[in-house]
């Protein structure tokens, strides 16, 4: 039995699972961790990794080392998205990672970052006719889904970090902030000149953001195994309630709510930001949660061949 191990370093948190490949190319996840590392944080318009962000990913990379580097017959695939790719100090940053765990990490692309959460969309949920939609900390991913295959895709670099900072929203939101916020938003998502191809279509969600709301509302319907969101739905009017309730809070009671991670709770707004305004530009009923995405479509590929 073969292990394969995939590091995913994403602009708010660094992730891994452990998975092992049986003989006939299938496989099994074993294991998952998760790091709160916010490698984004503070990066600004010099789009700079700042040293405390950067101290706290190695500290998690060298802890998930400690997990797989017993495993026998193993394979580890490292990878980053936004946060370093946009860094002007990428390739230092780059050449720490190696030195002080090993790993060198493949910077995904933008697209390459869609295509993957869309290969691991696609070998987990049935849906024909979608728009999907990742919302990391750095930058967001779309899909458009015609017939089961993507038609249209793009990256775009913002995300619950860089949106919360930029407009203040960590804490109490205020009107004007909100109201830039969203005049910002509007303008970049309507010169995607495909996106009202997908208009009336659910939305499939990826990203901590998405699962956060996700998770609260599972805790607010009393619902057992909160954590089992995958094919998990929502109607647009529940989003939207959901959405209206975290804006009413300051950070001091978002970190109160239950399905919402405390750490989260400063990013969350940014981060559901890009779902409201889409919903509402696109006249969606409603949205369907994925568990999986850019790692297990990774591994999908790294099984057929296409992932070196």
């Amino acid at each position: 039995m073969d292990n394969l191990v995939i590091v995913d370093l994403g602009s708010n948190s660094v992730r891994m699972t452990i998975n092992e490949i049986r003989p006939d190319k299938t496989f099994r996840e074993v294991a998952r961790y998760k790091e709160d590392s916010r490698i984004s944080e503070g990066m600004g318009d010099e789009k700079e990794l700042q040293e405390p962000a950067i101290q706290r990913t190695l500290d998690a990379l060298r802890k998930f080392k400690t997990y797989y580097e017993a495993l026998p017959h193993l394979t580890v695939k490292a990878i980053t998205t936004a946060a370093v790719r946009q860094a002007r100090n990428q390739a230092e940053f780059l050449k720490r990672v190696e030195q002080a765990v090993g790993l060198k990490l493949d910077v995904l692309s933008g697209d390459d970052e869609a295509y993957y959460d869309y290969l691991g969309v696609k070998n987990r949920l049935r849906v024909a006719d979608a728009l999907m939609l990742d919302v990391g900390g750095a930058s967001l991913e779309m899909v458009h889904i015609q017939s089961g295959k993507e038609s249209n895709l793009i990256s775009i670099p913002f995300g619950a970090v860089n949106l919360s900072e930029q407009f203040h929203l960590a804490d109490k939101v205020f009107a004007a902030d909100f109201f830039n916020a969203s005049i910002f938003l509007r303008k970049r998502l309507r010169d995607i000149w495909w996106l009202h191809e997908a208009q009336n279509k659910p939305l499939i969600l990826l990203g901590g953001a998405n699962r956060s709301l996700a998770r609260m509302s599972r805790r607010q319907q009393q619902i057992l195994h909160v954590e089992q969101i995958h094919g998990y739905q929502l109607t647009s009017p529940e989003v939207f309630r959901l959405f209206s309730m975290l804006l009413s809070k300051s950070l001091a009671e978002r970190q109160e709510i239950s399905g919402l991670e405390p750490d989260r709770a400063d990013i969350i707004v940014g981060g559901i930001m890009p779902l409201v305004l889409l919903l509402q530009m696109l006249d969606s009923d409603r949205v369907i949660f994925s568990e999986s995405g850019v790692r297990e479509g990774i591994i999908h590929a790294y099984l057929n061949h296409d992932y070196n």
